[in-house]
């Protein structure tokens, strides 16, 4: 196997680890701080953070120095990666009341999976000259949006409690 794909896979797993620790991080330790990084609800759109924080992670990892792919490519997978989640856990879970534990742990490391390997997919999107702004106002615009619907998530079906118990930030203990 060559050095770079060893590298890819042991990021994937540390990614998906850490991920799989921060959705039971805020039941752990319930304050302001964790809920930022950690799903307060069983909500679809909560457990975009589990995509998001992680795959923020290996961007600033993977994509650092002058060589190689750069940060670009990695910025722009993160939004799409996380788009998809919604999209195709709203499908599931709202739309087609899907329950499966199983469906929900393959749709994250596929979707994980995918925010590893399409990076290499999207570089050359990033010859085109203001890309690297983009990616980064993308990613930026999406963490604005996780760190807001935590404190105030709208009374959607994106943002519902599937999980059946009523915990949302204006209830976690200051």
């Amino acid at each position: 196997m060559e050095k770079s794909t060893i590298k890819l896979l042991l990021y994937y797993l540390i990614a998906a680890a850490l991920g799989a620790a921060l959705h039971f991080l805020f039941t752990w330790l319930p304050n302001p701080i964790t809920a930022l990084v950690s799903p307060v609800r069983e909500s679809v759109w909560e457990h975009v953070k589990l995509l998001y924080f992680p795959l923020l992670g290996a961007a600033l990892l993977l994509g650092r120095g002058g060589n190689g792919m750069g940060r670009t490519p990695w910025l722009l997978s993160l939004p799409v990666s996380c788009a998809i989640l919604a999209g195709v856990g709203y499908l599931y879970h709202i739309t087609l009341r899907g329950e499966s534990l199983y469906v929900d742990l393959a749709l994250y490391f596929v979707l994980l999976a995918v925010g590893f390997l399409l990076p290499r997919a999207l570089w050359p999107l990033c010859e085109w000259p203001g890309t690297d702004k983009a990616a980064l106002l993308l990613t930026a615009l999406l963490g604005g949006l996780i760190v807001w619907f935590t404190f105030f998530p709208p009374d959607t079906a994106l943002f519902a409690d599937l999980g059946g118990a009523v915990r949302t930030f204006l209830t976690i203990p200051v």
